[in-house]
């Protein structure tokens, strides 16, 4: 004969509340009598007896159940007696006394000031270990450079090719784009400056200074941080999850002188390329839109940007490009080679990649900044 669902009664007698229980106090009816139980420890003021003659069937989810109700009344400061306990169930409600350990409906609080340092402290362990990491890749990337200069043969020179028109050739139309469009912009904010003073024609100084040594160089790295570097780590990011880096190194192979130098070169040659087109394309932009608002004529332009500018100035984005190409691909390729086994590796990867090389790129500029301001040029 199955046994009767759980049921659970309350009697009021001589100032003692009395709950009768009976049938199966198992696991498949702990959800009905967890919330009659509740609704009587709440409201009980007075003390209790527990009478469980009639339980049929007592598992651990109903031995916790009436242990921790028992428990309850009694941090209330009632008086609890529980009758009517078979062996069994005596035994039942025994063990889950001894294990009974509440748990917290919240986390412990901590120090808002603790926290911060630790989450500060641990922040600074991670970028020590990400610096020394990337300076140990440079390091070996460096040996294979000197390797490769000692013996060129072991240069990949088709693959080297094949990068530079992936990195510069196919890079030319939005290099050029933006390019164009900041020498517009710079030209139209400093007419309506300068036309403010008559000194106009001081809008040419403006452009030629400010796309030859600082937003050329700096905004084609921008462009081809976004561009290549992501592109380096998602392909050698993607690699590592197929294990093809490791089937060259099954294969005697260096991965980095097989997909690491071949990318470096390819960018660090055609990087000062873009950079010299996006500084014609920024002056020109800048020419245009003089001469359309300032009626500063093409001729009138060129005479006075002789004037303006040294070569020096030409020479200052020049020699910046090499060091951005440099960190942009050794910093794309370092972040695909730490990819980990998964497509979402990739993605974090990739967008560190970005974030690092335009970070990186805008620090090394301001270093030359300063460096070139020192030195007086």
């Amino acid at each position: 004969m199955t046994a009767q669902l759980g049921w659970l009664e309350a009697t009021d007698t001589a100032g003692k509340l009395l709950l009768t229980a009976g049938g199966r106090w198992d696991i498949e009816n702990a959800g009905a009598l967890d919330a009659r139980l509740h609704r009587y420890a709440d409201t009980a003021s007075v003390d209790v007896e527990l009478d469980i003659s009639a339980v049929d069937i007592l598992d651990t989810a109903g031995a916790w159940l009436l242990y921790r109700t028992i428990d309850a009344l009694r941090a209330k400061g009632l008086a609890v007696k529980v009758s009517g306990e078979r062996p069994k169930t005596a035994a039942m409600l025994q063990q889950v006394s001894e294990s009974y350990q509440p748990c917290e409906t919240s986390p412990p609080r901590q120090n808002s000031l603790v926290r911060l340092v630790e989450e500060l402290g641990a922040a600074t362990l991670r970028v020590v270990e990400l610096a020394a990491d990337f300076v140990t890749f440079f390091g070996r990337s460096i040996v294979v450079f000197m390797r490769t200069v000692l013996n060129p043969s072991r240069l990949r020179f088709t693959s080297m090719v094949f990068h530079m028109e992936q990195v510069g050739f196919n890079a030319i139309p939005i290099v050029a784009l933006i390019s164009f469009l900041i020498g517009v912009v710079i030209a139209y904010q400093g007419a309506i400056q300068l036309e403010q003073f008559g000194a106009q024609v001081f809008v040419v100084d403006l452009i030629a200074v400010s796309v030859l040594r600082e937003l050329g160089v700096l905004l084609t790295a921008i462009v081809i941080a976004g561009r290549s570097g992501s592109a380096f780590t998602a392909e050698l990011g993607t690699m590592k999850v197929n294990e093809e880096v490791d089937a060259l190194r099954t294969l005697g192979l260096e991965p980095i002188e097989v997909l690491v130098l071949p990318r470096a070169l390819a960018l660090i040659v055609t990087l000062p390329l873009l950079t010299f087109f996006a500084d014609l394309m920024g002056l020109l932009g800048g020419a245009m839109m003089a001469w359309i608002t300032l009626d500063v004529t093409p001729s009138v332009f060129l005479d006075r940007l002789k004037d303006a500018v040294s070569l020096w100035s030409f020479w200052v984005g020049i020699i910046k490009a090499p060091v951005f190409a440099l960190l942009i691909a050794l910093v794309g390729c370092y972040e695909g080679m730490q990819v980990s086994g998964s497509a979402e590796s990739v993605g974090q990867h990739t967008t560190r990649s970005v974030v690092e090389s335009i970070f990186l790129v805008i620090v090394v500029d301001a270093l030359f900044s300063i460096f070139f301001g020192v030195v007086g040029i």
